[in-house]
């Protein structure tokens, strides 16, 4: 509670700072349906946003499955050190506050990339419409990992972690057997790094386990189940006719450790083939030095066997 206190105080602050007037380094300027408030010298990029936000809006509402009457308001700052402060973590680049429609943007690691700008927006945009539609996680209908998952999904993958994109930290907990449950994703994710990137790769894997085991459209029965007031459980029951516990042991099933051998050799190609490259040159290195000691040990050996005309000296009687 008091972490959460002084997180809604940074941002309190942050709205107070960006209040003031523009020569406090703060502007805004308002689109079709959305508002963009900007450190002073992101102004073109808060026009890009403007221009970007209409299409991903759209593509959003048909990914999900969704109309939308959210007009969101987005934050782009400039300076890392200031996100951080606000974000509480080195890890995240964006994030989305629900209930204020309101979404904050590092643009510092944006790189000025107009997609990777477009899939930012999209999947903060996604956690608001989704709140928006189905609910708070207070209310107990949309568990975090499903939060998270879902909004992976509709970005191909793209989340909003720095590393969150590296499937191997999943292919170490399958093969070390140290995954973590559902529920344990179920209120918020664990705040230790490496669980934190475990998290979010664990809920974008399950989602793609449903769209590939039941396909997109039961995906999207499952959030219509939700709009309509069932909590997740329920949702899943009724639109994939299987428990949320037999999905867990379905999913955890697929990801055998004869397929996690197959990702992590994958996903550490380079890596295995610069240390067999090495190792193959280190013994071949010690097979040179070992035929040169014998070749010399050879050469050593004839000229004490030699008696001056040639022939070897036949060994004493």
């Amino acid at each position: 509670m008091t972490k959460r206190i002084a997180f809604l105080s940074a941002i309190l602050l942050f709205w107070v700072q960006a209040a003031r007037p523009a020569s406090a380094g703060v502007s805004s300027i308002n689109g079709e349906g959305v508002s963009v408030r900007f450190d002073a010298p992101l102004l073109n990029a808060a026009k890009d946003i403007l221009k970007v936000y209409p299409a991903v809006r759209d593509e959003l509402a048909m990914d999900l499955g969704m109309g939308t009457d959210l007009r969101p308001e987005i934050v782009l700052i400039k300076d890392r050190a200031s996100f951080r402060k606000e974000a509480g973590s080195d890890l995240v680049t964006a994030y989305a506050i629900p209930g204020k429609d309101l979404i904050v943007i590092d643009y510092s690691k944006m790189g000025g990339h107009p997609y990777t700008v477009e899939v930012t927006l999209k999947h903060e945009l996604c956690h608001l419409e989704l709140h928006h539609q189905i609910g708070q996680n207070g209310d107990g209908r949309m568990p975090r990992w499903f939060d998270e998952g879902i909004c992976q999904w509709v970005t191909g993958g793209f989340g909003e972690l720095i590393d969150g994109g590296d499937r191997s930290v999943l292919t170490s907990a399958v093969l070390s057997g140290r995954l973590l449950s559902i529920g344990r994703m179920t209120a918020s994710f664990p705040s230790d790094g490496r669980e934190m990137l475990l998290a979010y790769a664990e809920s974008r894997s399950i989602v793609e386990y449903i769209e590939k085991t039941f396909g997109a459209r039961a995906v999207r029965a499952v959030l219509d189940r939700m709009r309509g007031g069932d909590d997740l459980d329920a949702a899943i029951s009724n639109s994939l006719h299987i428990s949320s516990v037999e999905l867990e042991k379905r999913w955890k099933a697929s990801l055998s450790t004869k397929n996690a051998w197959l990702y992590y050799l994958r996903d550490n190609l380079y890596e295995i083939l610069f240390m067999l490259g090495a190792l193959f040159t280190v013994c071949g290195f010690f097979r040179a030095l070992k035929r040169r000691r014998e070749y010399k040990d050879d050469e050593e050996g004839g000229e004490k066997d030699e008696d001056g005309d040639g022939e070897e000296t036949p060994p004493p009687p």
